[in-house]
C-alpha cells in the first residue's frame, strides 16, 4: 500500500489521521492477465491504483474489441462515467500482465471527501491530471495520421507500445494489423 499513499501524498500532504483512514479501508486486489476488473452492463463501484500491472479497457463495436486506453502501474483506473454517474459501463477493463491494485469503494471514497478535507485537494488535482491527459490522448490521436499516431506512441508511451499486443495498438490506432505492421516497418527504417 506504500506506493499508493506516497503517491498520494506526493499531490498533497496528507495529514496522519488520513493514511491512518487509507490504511485501515483501502482493499487490494490481485489480477492475473485477461481477467477482468470490469465488465460492461455493470456498475463501476471502485476506483483503483495499479501497483504492479497493465490494464486495457476496451468497448465492443459491431463485435470487435476497439482499445480505449491502457494504463500501467503508477496510475488510477476507473470507468467514470460508470462510477460518478452510478450507470452501468459500456467499458471492459481487462488486465493484461498479473496485476496488483489497490482500492476504494464509491461510498468510502465520498466519506473520506467529506471527513478529510485534504482529500478533495488530491481528487481535484488527480481530475484534473487525468483530464489533461485524456485531451492530450485524443487530440493526438483524432487529428494525426495513423503513421503519426504511432509515432505519437512511441515518442510518449514506448511502454506500452513494448508490453501490448499488436492487436489491442491497432484497435487503440484504428488500423488493421496489417496496416500497423506496415507503420511499424516504416516507423523502424
Amino acid at each position: 500500500m506504500e506506493p499508493l499513499l506516497n503517491y498520494l501524498h506526493s499531490v498533497y500532504p496528507m495529514s496522519p489521521e488520513l493514511r491512518e483512514h487509507l490504511q485501515l479501508t483501502v482493499r487490494i486486489r490481485e489480477l492475473k492477465p485477461r481477467e477482468f476488473l470490469l465488465k460492461a452492463g455493470h456498475i463501476c463501484n471502485h476506483i483503483y491504483f495499479i501497483e504492479q500491472g497493465l490494464l486495457r479497457c476496451y468497448y465492443e463495436r459491431a463485435n470487435e474489441e476497439v482499445s480505449a486506453w491502457f494504463m500501467p502501474e503508477g496510475n488510477m483506473v476507473v470507468a467514470i462515467e460508470s462510477f460518478y454517474d452510478r450507470v452501468k459501463s459500456h467499458q471492459y477493463i481487462q488486465a493484461l500482465e498479473p496485476s496488483k491494485l489497490w482500492y476504494v469503494h464509491y461510498d468510502e471514497l465520498y466519506y473520506i471527501y467529506r471527513n478529510y478535507p485534504e482529500f478533495n485537494w488530491i481528487g481535484r488535482e488527480l481530475t484534473q491530471r487525468y483530464h489533461v491527459l485524456w485531451e492530450k490522448l485524443v487530440i493526438n490521436l483524432r487529428r494525426r495520421s495513423a503513421v503519426e499516431k504511432y509515432q505519437w506512441m512511441m515518442d510518449n508511451h514506448p511502454e506500452i507500445i513494448q508490453r501490448v499486443q499488436a492487436k489491442h495498438i491497432a484497435t487503440f490506432l484504428d488500423v488493421s494489423e496489417v496496416r500497423l505492421s506496415v507503420i511499424k516497418s516504416q516507423a523502424y527504417r
